[in-house]
């Protein structure tokens, strides 16, 4: 057998280069390991974005069955295995969806031995998942008209109410065209391709006037679930970039997405979670005051000042979120050799594990261990901060991450004192994501009035997911209901929250 040294060339320069493009490679597959290792053991906050990951995973997953398909072509006995293998591993189908029988029977009832005629002793059932593609349809609604011979007088039914007046759509596809753009990220444009395909042709602009008319109609339940939101001792909020067209100008203009959230399901809170993002054209201070205004209670937040002055000027206190803390220091740990900031995620750490293990109990029960456990921690970890703050250069990155800590102390230790307050504010953080996608797909919206649908239609949707509501069946009823004269004193049946058979209230990761 020739050994590996054998087929090395002689070359010192091609040695080189063959090493050094060994190294890279090396480089490169211990970054895809890392980042791997960020995604399964490290905060949301710093893993690598679950979409990316799975591109990536995707390719290998499609080289393997191709693989797969290749050997089980040429090997009948490894293709019969596979396929009990799949059938016993593929579990049921949901019982509600309909079935559709095809009956593939013998075509002669004799025995091909002896002639005698054939009794049935059973069968084999196997089931596959079908798709009918979606379909269009079009309801005809026919009002006969009457009249009276002696009098002339016409009598016919009213015509039933519509969101949009003389025009296609029934609430069913109005509440399918906002679920499209803000559930499943397709700008209109795309989904206007899409209805070309069966033949229907739909301008985006028509389809932008659906979504604007809803809109309108939606925005007293919007006020209400904030409203409603703000009625609660604690929330969470954050606010994003939402890119506007600026007509005057020829571009784009940034204006805000703030977002308030409440979930109370990790201690266990009987409180449906929800979200309300309100848009505005800018990011001062005056914005969450004037979104808040009411509210009084706890708000976990990230470092951004707008908040101080809200909680400086009423009955609102501050909780501070550790994920944005750990984050400083482990951007200065991943790029380099940084004791400090190490030690500083070490601790943090331990703050986290205790959370995971009391993540789901009463609050009096997280407070009671918070107290025992975390308090100890954090009683360490604020003069070892003040302590290896004074040895480092004040300019520093480093410098700037501890500064950061300690001038929110009081906000970032307050969970420890309420089992109700979360250790960071990871929740609203999720409720931020669907924004971005949209952003990303969409690019910018169409003017403020644009940035203000996206918030009204969002805040439902973003709400139905949290509380297990199919999201485009409520839009199409609260459509229905709110044109055929849903009075305004009873919103609270029109919130999402109230369409949840079964609410899930377990506790969240």
């Amino acid at each position: 057998m020739t050994s590996a040294t054998q087929t090395l060339p002689d070359d010192p320069d091609l040695l080189k280069a063959m090493l050094l493009a060994e190294r890279a490679r090396a480089e490169r597959l211990e970054q895809i390991i890392k980042a791997m290792q960020r995604h399964r053991f490290g905060r949301r906050a710093e893993s690598l974005p679950e979409d990316q990951l799975l591109l990536g995973l995707e390719e290998a997953e499609q080289n393997e069955a191709a693989e797969d398909a290749h050997h089980e072509q040429a090997d009948p006995a490894e293709r019969k295995s596979r396929a009990a293998r799949r059938r016993r591993n593929r579990g049921a189908l949901p019982a509600h969806l309909p079935r559709i029988e095809t009956i593939i029977d013998v075509e002669n009832s004799t025995c091909p031995c002896c002639r005698n005629l054939l009794h049935r002793i059973g069968e084999d059932i196997s089931e596959r998942l079908d798709i009918v593609p979606a379909q269009l349809r079009v309801l005809v609604v026919r009002r006969p008209k009457y009249a009276c011979r002696a009098c002339e007088a016409v009598v016919q039914a009213p015509a039933p109410a519509r969101v949009i007046e003389g025009g296609l759509p029934t609430d069913a596809l109005i509440a399918q065209v906002l679920v499209s753009k803000y559930a499943d990220h397709l700008p209109l444009y795309r989904q206007a391709q899409i209805y070309a395909r069966q033949g229907i042709s739909l301008d985006r602009s028509t389809l932008a006037d659906w979504v604007g008319r809803a809109a309108w109609h939606l925005r007293p339940v919007h006020d209400h679930l904030l409203a409603q939101l703000k009625t609660s001792p604690r929330l969470f909020a954050d606010e994003t970039t939402a890119p506007v067209l600026d007509p005057g100008r020829g571009q784009t203009k940034t204006g805000q997405l703030f977002a308030y959230a409440r979930d109370d399901r990790p201690w266990g809170g009987t409180d449906p979670p929800g979200v309300a993002y309100v848009y505005a054209p800018d990011r001062k201070a005056a914005r969450p005051i004037e979104h808040l205004a009411g509210f009084a209670g706890v708000l976990q937040v990230d470092g951004y000042s707008g908040y101080r002055a809200l909680a400086a000027g009423s009955q609102v206190t501050l909780a501070f979120c550790w994920a944005h803390v750990r984050r400083r220091f482990y951007e200065l740990a991943v790029a380099g050799a940084a004791p400090i900031a190490s030690e500083a995620l070490t601790r943090i750490a331990e703050l986290y594990r205790i959370e995971s293990d009391i993540r789901g109990l009463s609050a009096a029960e997280r407070c009671r261990v918070r107290q025992e456990k975390s308090r100890p921690v954090l009683e360490a970890l604020e003069p070892w901060l003040r302590g290896k703050l004074g040895l480092i250069s004040q300019k520093s990155k480093l410098a700037e991450a501890i500064r950061y800590a300690l001038s929110r102390w009081d906000g970032l230790t307050r969970f420890v004192d309420d089992g109700r307050i979360e250790i960071d504010s990871n929740v609203v953080e999720r409720a931020i994501r669907p924004l971005a996608l949209t952003r990303k797909n969409a690019l910018f919206a169409g003017s403020d009035r644009g940035g203000e649908h996206w918030a009204i239609i969002a805040s439902l949707v973003e709400t139905c997911k949290l509380c297990g509501v199919d999201p485009q069946a409520y839009l199409a009823d609260v459509l229905n209901r709110i044109v055929t004269g849903h009075l305004n004193a009873r919103l609270d049946d029109l919130l999402p929250w109230a369409y949840a058979t079964a609410p899930d209230l377990k506790a969240v990761a």
